[in-house]
């Protein structure tokens, strides 16, 4: 069954799998303006303010945060440590969740989607 709410993408996963998915989804919950929506999209939770503005999802070994080809090109410096592609970045479950990251790529978004 494929999850038609975040919440129920987030409850699909145990442990801490489920634990890194709730620190990000509401990390990012809590740096979006009010008026952004949430919802599912190619299967994965998505925000959306006058287009997409981030989506996440999680995989065997890490996290998946895709912002988009602006988000990754305007942080590739502070991604040099992670596997990154052109619109994706992966964050090992190895790993700390990188907040400081997750929150100036947002906030990047969230203005680049604005302006």
């Amino acid at each position: 069954m494929q999850a038609l709410t975040i919440e129920e993408y987030i409850g699909q996963f145990d442990g801490n799998k489920r634990k890194v998915l709730e620190e990000v989804y509401a990390l990012i919950r809590s740096i979006v303006p009010p008026e952004t929506t949430e919802r599912m999209s190619w299967g994965m939770p998505t925000f959306y303010l006058k287009g997409n503005l981030v989506h996440f999802a999680m995989h065997t070994g890490h996290l998946g945060l895709y912002p988009g080809e602006n988000g990754i090109k305007q942080f590739e410096n502070e991604l040099a440590g992670y596997k990154y592609s052109k619109g994706a970045v992966q964050l090992p479950l190895s790993r700390k969740v990188p907040r400081e990251l997750i929150e100036k790529i947002v906030s990047f978004r969230v203005s680049e989607n604005l302006a």
